[in-house]
């Protein structure tokens, strides 16, 4: 199995909408759901959430990253700075943050999708340490998350409850707890 992961792109929209389509909200939330208010989300349909990917995926740097798992694509991690993304500074859970929300050094990973035939392979690893690596290269200062923490509870989780990433995921890459506003929702961050 070769693994590419590289950043997402104009000319690769193509391939998002193939990671998207591969089960999940990808396909209906285009990865909008943290860069719109709650307001502006309801108002919007698929189709212009589609357009606002597209020009976002257009943008330098790029807001996401696709993998490839022998050349198809396979997987997509959102990480950007968190001005872009302003709904995460009106989640009450996530208020904790000891950093400030208009800071464009800091950077947040608020988005995972894999595809079904290609879960449970490590991908979301892999997609993070790139994403970590995308964000030092753009001038990242701090990279912070949100991920939920599996081992609270014995429920099976469905994978649409996982998009915002497993805590121990993000500990194994580094990620050191900074809150726990909840006892399955956790603040993570990791300096650059």
């Amino acid at each position: 199995m070769t693994i590419t992961i590289v950043p997402a792109t104009a000319d690769r929209f193509d391939d998002v909408e193939h990671t998207f389509s591969g089960g999940g909200d990808g396909l209906s939330c285009q990865c909008q759901w943290w860069t719109l208010t709650n307001a502006q989300f309801e108002a919007s349909d698929r189709d212009e959430r589609e357009r606002m990917l597209r020009a976002q995926v257009a943008a330098e740097p790029s807001p996401a990253l696709i993998a490839y798992v022998d050349e198809e694509a396979a997987g997509w991690v959102r990480v950007g700075p968190r001005p872009t993304q302003p709904r995460l500074s009106r989640t009450r859970n996530f208020a904790a943050t000891t950093e400030p929300w208009d800071d464009p050094s800091v950077w947040a990973v608020s988005c995972f999708v894999v595809r079904k035939e290609h879960r449970g392979r490590g991908l979301n690893r892999k997609l993070l340490d790139a994403a970590i690596d995308h964000a030092r290269t753009n001038g990242a200062r701090v990279l912070e998350a949100y991920p939920t923490e599996t081992d609270t509870d014995t429920a099976k989780r469905r994978s649409n409850d996982l998009y915002i990433g497993i805590l121990s995921v993000f500990e194994s890459a580094g990620f050191r707890e900074i809150a726990r506003p909840k006892p399955e929702r956790v603040i993570v961050q990791l300096k650059l």
